[in-house]
């Protein structure tokens, strides 16, 4: 029996350990890409790590993907190894095998940030870089208090007072999608969908192109951590309710699956998210893909812990006494200490992984 705590790491450099003697213990074909643009915060070299089960040709593929949001990989880096670890491989359908993407965005794991090296949200980067970027209006009217110019008292006050104008013209959710949905006005801003296709991004659509291209069903779970109650998984589809890939999800997972677009999630409506890419990049193939959220903190904590980070890493020291404050309190907002929530993902993601095998096997 082994220990579902244990699966989880408090480092990038622990958890990649993990990973891939894991890994390599249950027998997975281990590849590594060295993200040439960026280092840890020890000057340490950073990779994307990949593990691939079952024949070249199986064409079923389960795909479990930690880090998108780098900090969030805590989770989903602790999620695949209990998978690894529990027996997973050994498990797979006949003609199924898995492909487990781990550390997408090593540069954000590694700092304990969401975002890439060049402060992109992965989520908000796979749109079509040569056509006009999606307006959000909203985000211009509150940019300036989204990263005032110092961190203290009277700064979190007036961005609270912004704030709470914003929400009472335009509801709280009109807020949150305002912060959130994504921008393409402020580099230096959170949620930014940047100006070009990141590292990250090109370089998972070269893994769909090569781990992939044999598939004709794909069933994608994209690891993801801080909104809804604390430690439930939420299955999130955030493609449109028109698409086909919409009505397969419906059916693997029933009533557990919400949708931004329908209102039933937790999460606001957001264009260019990362699982976008796998349709594109395997255009014979049927892809099926979910986020699984598990909740941690209130949004405001959540998103004032992504804010003061945000400040952190333009404004201010990440070395000083409030830099390492900031670095602590937003990890914990992502990746709550303590065995329970673990367990609870463990738990979440065993069962979810479970369905999407299933529905792999259905026609």
């Amino acid at each position: 029996m082994f220990s579902v705590s244990e699966c989880f790491s408090e480092s990038y450099a622990e958890a990649r350990a993990k990973f891939c003697a894991a890994a390599a213990s249950a027998g997975g074909a281990i590849r590594s890409w060295l993200n040439p643009k960026a280092r840890g915060p020890n000057g340490e070299a950073l990779f994307l790590d990949t593990a691939r089960f079952g024949a070249a040709d199986a064409t079923e593929m389960l795909v479990l993907i930690a880090g998108t949001h780098g900090v969030e990989g805590h989770c989903g880096s602790g999620a695949e190894i209990a998978w690894l670890r529990s027996g997973g491989p050994a498990k797979l359908p006949k003609g199924t095998g898995a492909l487990l993407i781990h550390a997408l965005n090593p540069y954000g794991f590694a700092w304990s940030r969401r975002v890439t090296e060049d402060n992109v949200d992965l989520n908000r980067n796979f749109v079509d870089h040569d056509k006009g970027y999606p307006a959000n209006t909203g985000y211009l009217a509150i940019a300036d208090a989204v990263l005032p110019q110092t961190w203290d008292d009277a700064s979190k006050a007036e961005t609270e007072r912004v704030f709470d104008a914003y929400a009472q013209k335009h509801g709280a959710f009109g807020l949150q999608g305002a912060i959130s949905g994504g921008q393409y006005t402020h580099p230096d801003g959170i949620f930014f969908g940047g100006t070009a296709p990141t590292w990250s991004n090109r370089t998972v659509r070269a893994i769909a192109r090569e781990e992939l291209s044999q598939a004709r069903r794909v069933g994608i779970i994209d690891f993801h951590t801080g909104l809804g109650p604390f430690g439930h998984g939420e299955l999130i589809c955030a493609v449109s309710p028109a698409a086909k890939s919409f009505a397969r999800a419906k059916a693997w997972y029933g009533d557990e699956m919400t949708s931004p677009e329908g209102g039933t999630s937790t999460s606001a409506v957001v264009v260019g998210v990362m699982t976008d890419a796998f349709p594109q990049e395997l255009p014979d193939a049927q892809v099926t893909p979910v986020a699984l959220e598990y909740g941690t903190y209130t949004v405001p904590e959540v998103l004032g812990a992504v804010r003061a980070d945000n400040w952190l890493h333009h404004r201010g020291d990440v070395g000083s006494t409030l830099g390492r404050e900031i670095k602590a309190d937003i990890k914990e907002r992502f990746f709550p200490s303590g065995d329970k929530w673990r367990e609870m993902v463990w738990a979440r993601a065993d069962q979810t992984i479970g369905w999407t095998l299933k529905g792999l096997q259905s026609r």
